[in-house]
């Protein structure tokens, strides 16, 4: 958990119990948090981004409606229950969350967004989320202790909370970013059933964030993958209630180096807490001639489930790596293609390479973190990319998620 000192100024946090969760999807405990509170003490500059699926769920639509904005005032969230696929319903069920929470707190309706996550195409349990609102409002505190219960409150097969924080100096003074997040599966490039939430006490002009804020989801949350599968909910959203420093010149470039490693920080704890997930994936491809060619070559490996079977089963079967690359649309010889799996060189320039076969699986069974690299001659750009393997729980925990 993160030192207060390094926690945004001006925000207030809570997490409650009502009854959204069942044991079938919270199966670490039989009465978990599923409804957080976030709540700025300011009205904040706000922006998001949102799920590419068509199939949108009522809280990703209702935010969509009311970003970005320069009086937002919070967001409420509920975990276990989507509020997706639900209709007019749905929309009004979303409205009617943010108006009970801004009720609470006192500021208008559409100054809160709304968020959910959890099991597609069931009515929200209105009655409960009503009573765990008013709860939650009567306990929100500043300080870690508080932002750690909010993000247990989020989670749903998640196995650990998500947090990552900045404090930046500017001036002879410290901004700080505060980001928290879940996600665990239907994580697919173009984010995932994932929420994330990055708050700062930074004054920053709403154009900056609405830039930022797509920068920081391509480098981070856009570039993990666990099995392809993208949700209805993915939502990533910033909060920046001027409280602190002003940014401009140079403190914009620090600020927002600092935003997006928040960002990639929260990116690769979702990958490395996949459902049954033994190991963390980091994809770097280089030297390509465009960047879009270089993000196609490392989703395109993210994505195999060969690629990722094989590294659940410590088998160094590096032609599955070389195919995959070769399917994802760019134009490319084999001799223009080197591969290294970890420090391993396995295939150079269309040559494979002699390597020790029991080396490359030890490396890949005492490792949770597995390093593999794919280095083209055509071009100067880059990607970086983090998934997964796929493994036996994996299915389990999907084959049988609301039964």
């Amino acid at each position: 958990m993160s030192d207060v000192w390094l926690l945004a100024n001006g925000y207030r946090y809570s997490g409650v119990h009502c009854g959204i969760r069942s044991p079938l999807v919270a199966r670490e405990v039989s009465s978990p948090p599923d409804l957080a509170l976030v709540i700025s003490d300011t009205p904040a500059t706000a922006a998001g981004v949102f799920t590419q699926n068509q199939v949108a769920a009522a809280p990703v639509q209702v935010c969509r409606q009311r970003l970005p904005s320069k009086t937002a005032r919070g967001i409420v969230i509920c975990s276990g229950n989507a509020n997706a696929c639900t209709g007019n319903q749905g929309l009004e069920d979303a409205r009617h969350m943010a108006a009970s929470a801004a009720q609470c707190v006192g500021c208008p309706a559409q100054q809160i967004l709304v968020c959910s996550t959890g099991v597609i195409g069931r009515p929200l349990p209105m009655p409960q989320i009503e009573t765990g609102i008013k709860n939650a409002a009567a306990l929100l505190q500043p300080g870690s202790a508080a932002l750690d219960r909010a993000a247990h409150a989020i989670l749903t097969t998640d196995t650990k909370i998500k947090i990552s924080t900045r404090a930046v100096p500017i001036d002879g003074a410290e901004i700080h970013l505060t980001g928290f997040a879940k996600g665990a599966a239907m994580i697919g490039p173009n984010m995932a059933t994932m929420l994330a939430f990055v708050l700062t006490d930074a004054s920053i002009d709403m154009e900056h964030l609405s830039h930022l804020v797509k920068r920081a989801a391509d480098h981070s949350f856009n570039s993990i993958s666990v099995e392809g599968h993208t949700s209805t909910n993915d939502s990533l959203i910033f909060l920046a209630n001027g409280t602190g420093t002003h940014l401009k010149g140079d403190a914009r470039s620090l600020f927002d180096r600092a935003a997006i490693e928040v960002c990639t920080d929260l990116a690769r704890a979702i990958a490395g807490d996949a459902e049954g997930a033994t190991h963390l994936v980091t994809i770097e491809v280089e030297g390509l001639r465009t960047a879009g060619e270089a993000r196609r070559i490392a989703k395109a490996v993210a994505d195999s489930p060969l690629v990722k079977t094989a590294i659940f089963g410590a088998d160094p079967n590096w032609g599955r790596i070389v195919s995959a690359a070769g399917y994802a649309g760019v134009h490319f010889e084999e001799r223009d293609l080197c591969l290294w799996l970890g420090d391993i060189l396995l295939y150079q320039n269309g040559i494979p390479q002699p390597f020790d076969p029991v080396m490359a699986s030890n490396y890949l069974k005492t490792n949770r973190e597995i390093y593999c690299k794919l280095k083209f001659s055509l071009g100067s750009s880059d990607c970086k990319f983090w998934t997964c393997d796929l493994t036996y729980d994996y299915v389990k925990f999907n084959a049988d998620y609301t039964t």
